[in-house]
């Protein structure tokens, strides 16, 4: 009753009117909780995807949980680069599995990161560790593996996995379907 309330008399007497004729204070139902957490992404309808993965960002949070360990696992079943010989496409189902350190990558900006490659022109091989090396940088991870599963050319799958540290293991860390 109480929200009801509010939403016909805030935009007359103003927020902090209201709060002060209730008693309590309210929050502000136009205000998005994902700008206080540095977010830009999250909470917005934002469909402009960025050129190129130069011109992504991947954003992060708080890692409410850093004093345990445990692997956030990430598949994304319809990723595409450009073959840098001939243009072509190739898709990829790109699966990345990672224990977080105090931060952790938060999705929406992955998927558009992710989606940036779309006009990238590079290896397969390059785009795994690309993914990697970028998902190291902006959340420092304790272990990360990701791994790519390209569709067939010219009549050979090729699947390629890097892992950080580049001692962690790699054999059975994902699965192997596309």
């Amino acid at each position: 009753m109480l929200h009801h309330l509010s939403v016909f008399l805030c935009p007359v007497l103003g927020w902090q009117n209201v709060e002060l004729m209730l008693g309590f204070a309210m929050s502000d139902p136009t205000s998005n909780p994902a700008d206080e957490r540095g977010l830009n992404l999250l909470g917005r309808s934002e469909s402009r995807l960025p050129q190129s993965p130069d011109d992504a960002q991947l954003e992060t949070f708080a890692n409410q949980n850093a004093l345990r360990d445990y692997w956030i696992h990430l598949d994304c079943p319809e990723f595409s680069s450009l073959c840098p010989v001939t243009g072509q496409p190739d898709t990829a189902r790109i699966q990345i599995r990672y224990i977080p350190g105090d931060i952790c990558v938060e999705t929406k900006s992955l998927k558009f990161y992710l989606a940036s490659f779309r006009n990238t022109a590079a290896f397969n091989e390059e785009v795994v560790n690309r993914v990697l090396n970028d998902l190291v940088k902006a959340c420092s991870p304790k272990q990360a593996v990701v791994r790519g599963s390209f569709g067939s050319r010219g009549g050979i799958r090729l699947i390629c996995q890097a892992a950080h540290p580049s001692d962690a293991p790699l054999a059975g860390t994902l699965t192997a379907e596309v």
